[in-house]
């Protein structure tokens, strides 16, 4: 807060004349909007991520995660220590936020811009660019990282996010842009060569997951101690609570995509569900 706030004023921000959009839910993109926005000020995010935002404090949100991670191989010890740090959890915008929801081609008009609306699930289920056509500025979020790869997580049997990921990729890659604004790191302006590069990391990531499970069968939790990681940590066990929930989500991730694929099955041993390569057991 301190350093957001010093960065503001520098910039000469008056806060009691700035709206503000959440390009998504995560408490990195969301968790201070409330202690920044005056009363007049709009919060501009997506319908779907503003439902979530909203039942993230209802109770049971948490407990459903923690089912479908045990489902799937967290211990209850390790799941005792992810909820103790998880992010999310302890960083998440507060509730009773007045939102304004917004919709893919949707317009914000600030001055000379005019912002139009692209949703981009994958990321999160709601997760929104913002382009200027005119300018050529596209603002991406967590959408299309210059130097990381987004994470792409799972936490429930409904949905294919990678899929969805892949296809939002599909649908910004042909704008016109000179200029990425992402939401970390540093900016770049080669939108398309980065999109290539998110492919090419993620059907290497399908291939080895696939390989992981040609050893036999294993849940989620284990495929994602085995999947390469770039983190600094020496082995598995070393890995931080909260970045092992992270990996594990995206190990989910791609298992239920390759599961969609036919490339891999599921079933039940006992309560714990498995994997397997190929179409049967």
């Amino acid at each position: 807060m301190a350093a957001l706030t010093c960065g503001l004023r520098e910039c000469g921000v008056n806060l009691r004349e700035t709206d503000f959009l959440i390009t998504h839910l995560h408490a990195d993109h969301s968790g201070l909007v409330a202690a920044l926005a005056a009363d007049e000020a709009r919060i501009y995010v997506s319908h779907g991520d503003a439902a979530v935002i909203k039942s993230a404090a209802v109770p049971g949100y948490w407990e459903r995660e923690s089912d479908f991670a045990r489902r799937h191989g967290f211990s209850a010890e390790e799941l005792e220590r992810v909820m103790g740090s998880h992010p999310g959890r302890r960083y998440s915008a507060k509730t009773g936020l007045d939102f304004s929801t917004l919709k893919d081609g949707d317009t914000i008009g600030i001055g000379d811009y005019l912002f139009e609306c692209i949703e981009t699930p994958g990321h999160t289920e709601g997760h929104i660019c913002l382009y200027e056509r005119g300018k050529k500025i596209f603002i991406s979020g967590d959408h299309v990282l210059g130097d990381i790869t987004p994470n792409i997580s799972l936490w429930s049997d409904e949905r294919n996010p990678l899929h969805e990921y892949l296809m939002s990729l599909d649908k910004v890659y042909g704008l016109d842009v000179e200029l990425v604004l992402p939401g970390h790191r540093s900016i770049f302006k080669n939108h398309r060569g980065r999109i290539e590069e998110l492919r090419r990391h993620h059907r290497t990531r399908l291939n080895e997951v696939v390989s992981i499970l040609k050893k036999g069968r294993q849940n989620v939790f284990q495929v994602a101690s085995q999947m390469t990681w770039d983190i600094d940590c020496k082995s598995w066990d070393s890995f931080p609570a909260a970045q092992k929930w992270f990996a594990f989500g995206e190990a989910a991730a791609h298992l239920k995509y390759l599961e969609e694929e036919g490339r891999v099955a599921r079933e039940m041993e006992g309560q714990e569900m498995v994997f397997f390569a190929g179409e049967g057991p």
